[in-house]
């Protein structure tokens, strides 16, 4: 009959345990990184999304006031500025600017800037418009 096996003391088991010491230190200096780089992609994404919907807002707002029976492009401008202000102006869109036309038949008005970063040197430029036909009475 064979003398059964020694098995491992309980200071062969800490050693041989000791070998993955650090891989969790490892896995976060690998994981950490790209957390945080989906995170920031993620809000800037939104960031992106809600200064276009704030801008595109804005163009049709000012495309409405500019369109109506007695409107201007200057006050389909002033409208889509006030609109961007009210939205929360530069937190929102930086360096935004507006241009409108009006035409006999048309008034477009067009909304340009950035949007908001997170990520620095990265400017995601925003340009929306909107065009409306403009009011008029017929007989």
């Amino acid at each position: 009959m064979r003398a059964p096996r020694p098995t491992a003391s309980p200071s062969h088991r800490l050693v041989a345990g000791g070998r993955d010491r650090g891989s969790v230190s490892i896995q976060m200096v690998t994981m950490l990184p790209l957390l945080f780089t989906v995170m920031f992609l993620g809000m800037q994404g939104a960031l992106y999304y809600h200064a276009r919907t704030v801008a595109i807002a804005a163009a049709q707002e000012g495309a409405r006031v500019a369109g109506s029976e007695g409107g201007t492009g200057s006050e389909g401008a002033a409208a889509a500025t006030g609109f961007v202000a009210d939205a929360g102006g530069d937190g929102v869109i930086r360096s935004a600017s507006v241009s409108s036309q009006r035409s006999a038949t048309t008034a477009t008005v067009t909304v340009r800037g950035t949007a908001m970063s997170v990520i620095p040197g990265w400017a995601l430029a925003i340009n929306q418009s909107a065009a409306v036909p403009v009011e008029r009475i017929t007989r």
